[in-house]
């Protein structure tokens, strides 16, 4: 199988898709690794019909490595995940539209091209959660106590784009990250981004019923087949704060691994379009390995 991935400088180092790349060149397939963020590419050549069996983006927020994948899906190839759900989730504002028209449990948003223009909620919508549409890996996320702290020295960044604004839910300094890879629901505990001196290791936890049915339910509604989805366990129940396209699977058993067979069986499929929850992923997942095949790079240095 030939596959395409698309690395953005962020995670140029990262395990999280390098190792999986790694991976799947070890299992005998061949992996062309495309660096949007710093490489002349022959778009017109690159992306065409047949030239791989699917196209694999590892990206941040508001990068020049989507509209790659678009242009991949215009022209029929598989995409993991699709396209379209991808941008989905990356505009938090779209996000939380979608979200609370399907009836999952996202706060009330509000969006605004200023931190200052939230000064017009009643008082008793503070304290807010600000941050940026466009954001990621928890950049920019500030928790706004009154009206009086949306300006000065304090105040959240102007990210040049819309900003967006969720009332604060109390819990207990912690959330949970739920993990999807291609059907297969895992959990962490960690320290909330707000609560940065609350100190628990990031570690796996049981998934109740509750919470699972959520997270895959956000898997249907969005079209996605990797994915990460950020819980508050809220007075209310739970409450999802943030959903993203291939996180990195940190404390997923065999990450490696499982991510790197649900990528094959994904892009085998047609599965990265939306159809491929649902797939076992085996825990060791074992093709034969032939020849390792080495990256190879198209339009530039790797």
């Amino acid at each position: 199988m030939r596959l395409c991935f698309l690395v953005e400088e962020q995670y140029r180092h990262d395990g999280m898709p390098r190792d999986v790349i790694r991976q799947l060149g070890a299992w005998g397939h061949q992996v062309d690794v495309v660096w949007p963020g710093r490489s002349l590419i022959p778009i017109s050549e690159s992306v065409r019909a047949g030239s791989h069996d699917a196209w694999v983006l590892k990206t941040v927020s508001g990068g020049p490595g989507l509209t790659l994948l678009e242009a991949a899906a215009a022209v029929g190839l598989t995409t993991v995940n699709d396209a379209r759900a991808i941008r989905g989730v990356r505009d938090k504002a779209l996000a939380a539209v979608i979200a609370r028209t399907h009836g999952l449990p996202v706060p009330v948003t509000y969006a605004a091209a200023r931190a200052e223009e939230f000064a017009e909620l009643p008082p008793s919508a503070f304290p807010l959660v600000v941050k940026p549409a466009d954001g990621s890996s928890g950049r920019a996320v500030r928790l706004v106590e009154s009206p009086g702290r949306l300006t000065g020295p304090d105040a959240p960044e102007q990210a040049g784009g819309l900003l967006i604004a969720q009332p604060y839910v109390p819990n207990s300094g912690t959330d949970l990250k739920v993990y999807c890879v291609a059907g297969e629901l895992y959990a962490t505990e960690r320290c909330s981004p707000l609560h940065p001196g609350h100190d628990v290791p990031e570690r796996q936890v049981p998934l109740t019923a509750e919470v699972a049915g959520i997270a895959a339910e956000i898997g249907a509604v969005f079209g996605l087949d990797l994915y990460g989805v950020d819980v508050l366990l809220g007075p209310d129940g739970p409450v999802v704060v943030d959903i993203n396209d291939f996180p990195s699977f940190r404390q997923v058993p065999d990450a490696v691994a499982r991510v790197s067979a649900a990528v094959l069986r994904l892009a085998g499929g047609g599965g990265g379009n939306g159809t491929g929850r649902g797939l076992p992923v085996p825990a060791a997942a074992a093709p034969p390995a032939p020849e390792t095949v080495p990256l190879a790079a198209i339009g530039g240095d790797r």
